[in-house]
């Protein structure tokens, strides 16, 4: 959150503010009966949350990285089995991968939804697999078995997921979505024929509830989605030192769970998230309304088959430092989502990729620039973002107008 601008990228303050009686009522509710940990809260919190998401079980944990982690080691993921996502997202995606200890391989993504490429998903199945003996997807690049898809919805944005479970079930692979992102966007199936919430469409799903997520806690928080019992039951063990009852351990697990508070407050702000939600995309609407006819940037692009909930207002130039060096200066926040690729992170130098391995990635990761985008940004505020994003774009044009004017004299 950028405190020294006159428009901040992003505002947790003003809706903590106009939930404040709420909040501070919930507060003293859970310090008046010491519920602290689990109970009537995290209940009744998992239970909306799974009807908001259209789905049978939802999990409450710690983090989104937790959600994500649980998910794989619940679904059948074995160590050692790659998992397949995507290197244009944060790092929390492959470190749940790989603290499941599985193996974390990379398909580029779309050049226009920066999700992942169902096209190179089809290319990597195809060409960087074998079978082995006993029919089992191998990786080439690893040697290792090829178990598990977790496509993520970058932005707010729903990756195509009727191809991605097409290929899924063809090459009998496992889908979690990461839907950390995302909460409340929707996606039209051509195979169910109906719009469906991200969340609900892989065997599990990860939710993170950062406080700057559009469902965000007052500090860490998470959840995980499914239709699938047992998958939940496990993933319920896994939260609590593997208890499926206090002092009665069947597996050994983690120290995963969701304070009472957090839950009691995301509880109270699930209330408010179709229309904050509803806001973004007016939000959005009218940035792409008001930038429509800015050549020098690329605006978001939303797909007929997507309902996007703009947890970010991502577009693209040529000139990503000198737009948001000019933004600064004009008391306008903005952000890099994100300005260096997982695959060229120095944490996975070991997996020797190189650069060029995902063009389109790493062309994204030079021009992003994340603009303010939240359900309290005001009419007013977000003209005079566009004024000064257009007021950059024009000087550029100048500039460049002038040089050719040079060269040619």
């Amino acid at each position: 959150m950028n405190t020294d601008v006159a428009i901040p990228f992003l505002d947790l303050v003003t809706p903590h503010v106009e939930l404040e009686e709420e909040l501070t009522a919930l507060f003293q509710r859970v310090l008046r009966t010491a519920g602290f940990i689990g109970g009537p809260m995290v209940e009744n919190f998992e239970t909306a949350f799974a009807e908001f998401c259209d789905t049978k079980h939802s999990i409450a944990v710690n983090s989104g990285t937790d959600a994500l982690r649980f998910a794989i080691m619940a679904s059948g993921v074995q160590p050692g089995d790659v998992v397949l996502t995507v290197p244009n997202t944060f790092i929390a995606t492959t470190e749940a991968i790989s603290q499941a200890l599985a193996i974390p391989e990379f398909v580029d993504v779309d050049e226009q939804t920066y999700n992942m490429s169902t096209v190179m998903l089809q290319r990597y199945l195809e060409k960087k697999c074998v079978r082995d003996a006993s029919g089992k997807l191998m990786s080439l690049r690893s040697g290792r078995p090829v178990t598990a898809i977790v496509p993520v919805h970058l932005y707010g944005q729903v990756a195509d997921m009727d191809r991605i479970l097409e290929l899924a079930a063809e090459y009998d692979l496992i889908v979690i979505e990461d839907a950390c992102q995302a909460h409340g966007a929707e996606y039209f199936s051509k195979k169910q024929n109906r719009w469906m919430k991200a969340g609900s469409m892989g065997r599990a799903a990860a939710f993170s509830f950062y406080p700057g997520k559009n469902l965000g806690a007052c500090g860490e928080a998470g959840a995980i989605t499914t239709n699938d019992a047992s998958m939940a039951e496990k993933m319920k063990m896994l939260r609590d030192h593997g208890q499926s009852r206090k002092y009665y351990h069947a597996i050994e697990g983690y120290n995963g769970r969701l304070d009472a508070l957090q839950a009691g407050i995301l509880h109270i702000k699930l209330e408010h998230l179709k229309a904050w939600n509803e806001s973004r995309r007016e939000r959005a609407a009218e940035y792409s309304k008001l930038l429509a006819n800015c050549d020098a940037i690329r605006l978001p692009w939303e797909p007929s088959w997507s309902r996007g909930v703009y947890h970010l207002y991502v577009i693209r130039t040529s000139d990503r430092d000198g737009m948001m060096q000019h933004l600064k200066e004009a008391g306008i926040g903005s952000a890099i989502h994100y300005p260096v690729p997982l695959h060229m992170q120095r944490a996975y130098a070991s997996m020797n990729y190189s650069i060029g391995d995902f063009p389109v990635t790493e062309s994204c990761a030079t021009e992003i620039v994340s603009l303010p985008m939240y359900p309290q940004l005001s009419l007013n505020n977000l003209e005079k973002v566009v004024h000064e994003v257009e007021a950059f774009c024009a000087k550029r044009h100048g500039e460049a107008a002038l040089v050719a004017a040079e060269r040619s004299a």
